[in-house]
This record gives structure tokens, sequence and C-alpha cells, in this order.
């Protein structure tokens, strides 16, 4: 019978000392609601250490020195989501912190254009022969005046 070797080699490399990769997963899933979103976009976990540190990168020293003064009020907020399995410390340092997604940054929707603005924009591509490229003309002037209107940027 097979057995699975997964449970072996969390107990062999925590007799290591090499911490958990579960442990760094349940930080990163808890760290934006724990330090919010300002925080969680200039620092993020980065690895916790041998010795439960858990290492966290920030855009700036500034940054850095800053969080080190909430470090434990941050740790409490990380052992109340975390459990037990929580760090142990936190040591802030610059250093690479993932660029914040689109849908996180919660991106404008395009404002739609109205009837009138598409008949404009029929209006505007109507010269142009290439068929494919009226109808991007078309888009691209519908997009534009609905944008002007909406006071919209793209």
């Amino acid at each position: 019978m097979m057995e699975r070797i997964g449970g072996e080699v969390r107990r062999s490399l925590g007799g290591a000392g090499v911490p958990d990769a579960g442990v760094l997963a349940a930080v990163v899933d808890a760290w934006p609601d724990a330090v919010g979103p300002a925080i969680a976009r200039s620092a993020w976990p980065s690895r916790i250490g041998r010795d439960g540190t858990l290492h966290v990168a920030t855009v700036s020293a500034t940054w850095a020195f800053e969080l080190g003064h909430l470090a434990g009020e941050i740790q409490a907020k990380l052992a109340a989501a975390v459990g037990p399995d929580a760090p142990s410390a936190l040591r802030f340092s610059p250093g690479p912190v993932p660029a914040a997604g689109a849908e996180e940054e919660g991106d404008p929707v395009p404002p739609r254009p109205s009837a009138e603005e598409e008949r404009e924009a029929d209006a505007i591509a109507c010269g142009v022969d290439d068929e494919r490229l009226r109808e991007l003309v078309r888009r691209a002037a519908a997009a534009s005046l609905a944008a002007r209107r909406s006071d919209h940027s793209f």
C-alpha cells in the first residue's frame, strides 16, 4: 500500500528546523485584513525563518522603520487570524513587494457610450474604407466621447 509522503516530509523538515510552508500561506492569506490595504500595498510577508520570525519585505527603509513600531499590534492580529502557528516575531526590511492587481485596486469601469455618442462615432468612422479599421475607429471614438462626458480617462 502506498502512503502519502507529505506528512513525513513535513515532519522531517520540521525536525531540521524548516518552517511549514502552510504557515506562511496562512499568514499571507490573513495579511491584508490584519494590516489594512495601505500597509498591504507597501509591505508583504516574504518568509518565515527557522526561529519562527516572519520576515516582511517593505517598499522602503522608512516603511520598515515605521512598521517596526507596529510589530506588536500586527503580530497580535496575525495570531488571532492564524492561531498557535502564528509567527513568534516580525522583522521588516526593504525588499520586493508584489504589485497590487487591477482587481484589488478597483479599476474604474469605462463609461458606456450613449446612443447619441454611438451615432457620432459612426459619423466619425464612416470615411474609413477598411471595414476592420473602421470598426476600431468607431469603437475608439465612442469610448473617447463617453469618457469626455463622464470625465473618466483611459
